[in-house]
């Protein structure tokens, strides 16, 4: 069985911290999330709006590097939750849950700073790293060389 969720869009306010009674940390947030077409007889695209729950170092991630306005991907699973409201009667809910969460957009693009905010759950030096191009990896040592332009073996 397959559950995978990605979506990216804007966040509709700021991320809250909470810690549940044992100490695990918890945020809950909504994206505006734009649809790919646009209704008939309407010149704009429609928007859902999305609730989306991160959990543990993922929630705190999100509640010191996000802000309102700020675009996010957020990678994770659908969830239905079942509760009662004050009426007793029955109700669902579905939200996204968090397993990582990427910027997406950049530096200058958002309201907020990440100048040294980790990609959470992206690879060092992968798409998602922070603004600032090639990180050099531990130890200054550089990852490339240079190469001799007579090398007769380069296939171009």
């Amino acid at each position: 069985m397959l559950n995978k969720v990605f979506i990216m869009g804007r966040l509709t306010r700021d991320p809250e911290l909470r810690r549940t009674q044992s100490g695990t940390a918890v945020t809950s947030f909504s994206l505006a999330v734009d649809r790919d077409f646009k209704s008939q007889g309407s010149e704009k695209k429609e928007t859902d709006f999305i609730d989306v729950v991160a959990w543990r170092s993922t929630a705190e991630f999100v509640a010191k590097y996000f802000t309102k306005g700020r675009m996010a991907v957020v990678e994770g699973r659908l969830q239905i939750r079942e509760w009662k409201d004050k009426d007793g009667n029955n109700r669902r809910s579905a939200e996204v849950i968090a397993d990582n969460i990427y910027f997406g957009d950049s530096k200058r693009d958002g309201a907020g700073s990440y100048d040294s905010a980790p990609a959470y759950g992206a690879p060092s030096g992968g798409y998602n790293a922070p603004m600032g191009g090639y990180a050099a990896p531990m130890g200054g040592a550089s990852a490339f060389s240079e190469i001799d332009e007579e090398d007769g073996d380069l296939p171009f």
